[in-house]
């Protein structure tokens, strides 16, 4: 099986939030994720990771807040300068939290100038933070409609016209499956340049357990061909969730 992660921004919603590194460890998980953790002491939080012994796997590039706002500013022509101060406080965060990979997200946008943004954008931080595993990943529009970024093979142009060694794929199962139906053909085409992988069911963005995608399947190819990366839960739990966690055991 692959190394499975907790994405406590959705999972052990039961819990505040400094609670669940320790639930997520309990439950059998050695890494986390965390979408926006700027809300949050840095400090405590690698307190938690130290303490509970886990890796920590991703973090975004912050939009304005979590509840409401844009999600991100990569790809928006006009703002360079808020994506730049934003990128530059995820480091401060990223240089105390040691996450694997940072996702910059792309915006709302649309157009040539838009794309060229990205790619500029994409170029500065990944000269920024050269040491830095960068990543971006394509969400479907009903999910987030306007996001930049909405087709695997677009980001695959990107990450071709960046041509950065530290800017990767991040793919999240759920988005693929969402975007063209046939999740699985996807990662064929592109799962090659994934360094980080995200699940949730479809429909719905549930536990990884039933649906459209076959993920007993999706997991065994990725022992196959001998993926090295993380694979996060981050999805809605049907109920609790502890009671929707048989999808990580062998």
């Amino acid at each position: 099986m692959p190394k499975f992660a907790a994405n406590l921004t959705m999972l052990f919603t039961e819990l505040p939030f400094m609670e669940r590194f320790a639930a997520a460890k309990e439950a059998g998980f050695d890494a986390v994720e965390v979408l926006f953790p700027y809300e949050f002491s840095a400090q405590e939080m690698r307190h938690q990771l130290v303490m509970n012994d886990l890796t920590f796997v991703l973090m975004n590039v912050p939009p304005p807040n979590w509840t409401g706002g844009d999600r991100g500013f990569a790809a928006v022509p006009g703002a360079e300068e808020r994506f730049r101060r934003d990128f530059e406080r995820s480091l401060r965060f990223a240089d105390v939290l040691k996450p694997h990979h940072v996702h910059i997200m792309s915006g709302k946008a649309t157009g040539a100038v838009a794309r060229a943004t990205y790619i500029e954008n994409l170029k500065w931080a990944a000269g920024r933070a050269p040491k830095r595993s960068l990543t971006i990943e394509p969400i479907n529009p009903i999910d987030m409609p306007g996001y930049f970024l909405n087709d695997f093979d677009l980001a695959a142009e990107i990450l071709d016209a960046v041509g950065a060694p530290n800017l990767h794929l991040q793919f999240d199962m759920y988005h693929a499956q969402m975007l063209t139906g046939d999740g699985a053909t996807v990662w064929r085409k592109h799962g090659h340049r994934a360094v980080h992988i995200q699940v949730a069911g479809t429909p719905g963005r549930h536990e990884p357990v039933a649906g459209d995608i076959d993920y007993p399947a999706f997991f065994a190819a990725l022992d196959a061909q001998g993926y090295k990366g993380f694979v996060s839960g981050e999805y809605t739990p049907a109920l609790t969730t502890e009671e929707g966690l048989g999808w990580i055991a062998p």
